[in-house]
């Protein structure tokens, strides 16, 4: 048997533990069952349930879901239509999630894959600070595509500033 504070008082009956328990207004838990004799301990099991809830939610808070998020382009992206899909981009890789950039053919501009390799070469030039390719460029039927994935080393060196904006000198 084990008291609230972790001292072990010893081998007792459980009638003797059971008075003791409620005699400090605690409850008798049994720990290992499985243990010759089982070990109980005296503590406030209510407490004890809220405690390990409170530390399973803040794991869980903590955990980091990353998901595999896809931003479209087409050859022929006018260049207002490339920097805001490219912010977005940017904005998925800081919050930690993986980018599949698919630059789609349509007709006869398949036969031109130098015009795809152009705009993911630079996608990865803007994300370079952020992002490491995690799958080069491929040609996929009539899609290229190219997956990039968020850099732990780069977030760690520049944690909440963006890597194009200036610092302030003398400040």
């Amino acid at each position: 048997m084990v008291d609230p504070e972790g001292n072990q008082l010893g081998i007792k009956s459980s009638a003797e533990a059971l008075e003791l328990a409620k005699s400090m207004d605690l409850d008798l838990v049994e720990v290992a069952p499985m243990a010759v004799p089982p070990v109980c301990r005296i503590m406030d099991y209510g407490k004890f349930k809220f405690d390990s809830a409170q530390r399973a939610r803040e794991s869980r808070r903590k955990s980091v879901s990353s998901q595999l998020k896809e931003m479209k382009y087409r050859p022929k992206i006018g260049t207002g239509d490339f920097e805001t899909k490219t912010k977005q981009v940017l904005k998925f890789l800081a919050d930690g999630h993986k980018v599949k950039v698919t630059v789609m053919f349509r007709g006869r501009e398949v036969f031109h894959p130098e015009l795809g390799r152009h705009i993911l070469e630079k996608i990865e030039e803007r994300t370079s600070p952020l992002a490491k390719i995690e799958a080069a460029a491929k040609l996929d039927g009539k899609n290229m595509i190219m997956v990039l994935a968020p850099d732990k080393r780069a977030a760690t060196k520049t944690p909440g500033r963006p890597a194009d904006e200036p610092q302030a000198e003398g400040v």
